[in-house]
């Protein structure tokens, strides 16, 4: 392909031009579904698959599992409020797998917690084989049920309680619609049937901060952009601005242990003033479980999050009633998602701060449980040397994602966060418009844009899907009860 210039637009010239940050990089091939107010007539996701769809205020929605005897199924849900748009900090999206009697199998409830700002937010809910002996263990139809919770006006949530779809297809519209990203992985059983209680002695010792001069590295803008990396200490090309979340991925395989540590900068805007739970940074396993999460304030000088010790990466881990330990269950790409709220930019200016990330992986790799089968997608829990390269250098391939292949992350030295995917998180849904420049371009091209003349793209948006785990309730980096 020939140099290209293309240039996306959600949002109005003036407020991209003013360095409004793109919420999310929905993935490319996700397919779009509408959910159903009611489980009658609910579309059927297909594992391996990323969905794409959205859901009104007070809404709850309906999607199908078709689910053998033989394997865990894992569903998520990413819920994407418009930029701009006010949220609470009880509100947040529940994602529930039932079975066909209307028994829940397992829910979780993600929040967008006291950070006073709008940002994707994750929850995941599952069908597992040999967690309850009487319940959600059979073959046949199960549904997952992806709801809006927290506080909503009563006329927007007497409408979004009823419909779904053809309205929800708009995900920036006035009446506060929210973008939905859906991830399906299947998870075979192991060959032999081993313990069924987590270990219960573990290195829980913090180890020393990872010292040494710092890479560079872009964070993308959702999972399947986020950024590669290993072992070592990253600085954010162009760092962070408030309202803003950035994705990163970590390689960790089975028997390796994981910390992570984010340091906002100092400011130089001079102000004296104080932020409570400023950053947030999120660590998600690779079904995009939400694993835990740690919050810093801001008072103008460098802070850090850090993640409290997580125990190593084990199968049995998954019995365990802890939400850490059993979100480490799986070895694969773990994700770091960093926000940093919006009323940052009230005392210390809208221009983007510091961000630094210090990452340990620790152990050496052990065998896995040796699966009776392929995961769906295929390879997602397990890590190649591709992948370990990915995450030294930065390039593009190695990493398949929970429900979709990985999209393009930032490199070393890039600016690429999949800004014209995250640009539709805003407002690209029925008729949203898309300005796009023609690749190739030849300077009579050139000419022409220079007088601002551009492409409309008027592009048909409709819906997304998916959840599971366990029965939880929390929001990232707030400190909300897990169970």
């Amino acid at each position: 392909m020939g140099t290209a210039l293309c240039a996306t637009a959600a949002l109005p010239a003036q407020a991209r031009a003013a360095g409004t940050p793109d919420p999310y990089a929905f993935a490319e091939d996700a397919t779009r579904v509408d959910g159903m107010p009611s489980t009658t007539g609910a579309v059927m996701l297909a594992p391996g698959k990323t969905y794409r769809s959205s859901i009104l205020e007070g809404g709850k929605l309906y999607y199908r599992l078709e689910l053998g005897d033989g394997a865990n199924a894992y569903v998520s849900a990413t819920a994407v409020p418009r930029l701009g748009k006010a949220v609470g900090s009880a509100e947040g999206v529940k994602v529930t797998v039932q079975d066909a009697n209307g028994h829940r199998c397992s829910s979780e409830t993600a929040r967008f917690g006291p950070t006073g700002s709008p940002h994707p937010v994750t929850a995941w809910a599952s069908r597992q084989i040999g967690r309850d002996p009487y319940m959600c263990q059979e073959a046949g139809t199960y549904y997952v049920l992806v709801e809006r919770v927290g506080t909503v006006s009563s006329s927007q949530g007497a409408q979004g309680a009823q419909g779904t779809q053809g309205s929800q297809g708009s995900q920036g519209s006035s009446d506060g619609t929210w973008g939905l990203e859906l991830g399906y992985v299947m998870e075979p059983l192991p060959k032999q049937a081993g313990s069924t209680s987590a270990p219960e002695v573990w290195n829980s010792a913090s180890p020393a901060a990872v010292t040494g001069d710092a890479k560079r590295r872009r964070g993308g803008t959702s999972f399947t952009t986020a950024s590669a990396v290993a072992q070592g200490v990253w600085e954010d090309t162009d760092g962070i601005r408030a309202g803003q979340t950035l994705y990163y991925r970590v390689p960790v395989d089975w028997g390796q242990q994981l910390y992570a540590t984010a340091e906002l900068g100092s400011s130089s805007s001079g102000d004296d003033g104080y932020v409570g739970n400023a950053l947030v940074m999120s660590l998600y396993n690779p079904v995009r479980g939400l694993v835990d999460d740690a919050t810093v304030g801001y008072d103008g000088r460098q802070r850090s999050a850090d993640l409290d010790p997580l125990p190593p990466v084990r199968y049995d881990n998954r019995f365990a009633r802890d939400d850490r330990m059993s979100g480490m269950r799986f070895a694969g790409w773990y994700y770091l998602a960093v926000h940093l709220g919006a009323p940052v930019a009230d005392r210390f200016g809208d221009g983007p701060l510091g961000l630094t990330l210090r990452v340990r992986v620790t152990g050496s790799a052990a065998e896995g449980p040796g699966y009776l089968g392929t995961s769906d997608p295929v390879g997602v829990f397990e890590i190649t040397a591709e992948d370990q390269e990915a995450a030294e250098s930065g390039s593009v391939g190695g990493a398949t994602t929970a429900g979709g292949t990985g999209g393009s992350g930032g490199g070393e030295e890039s600016g690429t966060t999949g800004a014209s995917d995250g640009a539709q998180g805003i407002g690209d849904d029925d008729t949203a418009m898309k300005l796009v420049a023609m690749t190739g371009i030849g300077t009579g091209s050139l000419l022409v844009l220079g007088l601002g003349v551009w492409t409309v793209v008027a592009r048909r948006r409709t819906g997304v899907v998916t959840a599971e785990h366990g029965v939880a309730v929390r929001g990232p980096g707030h400190g909300a009860p897990r169970r």
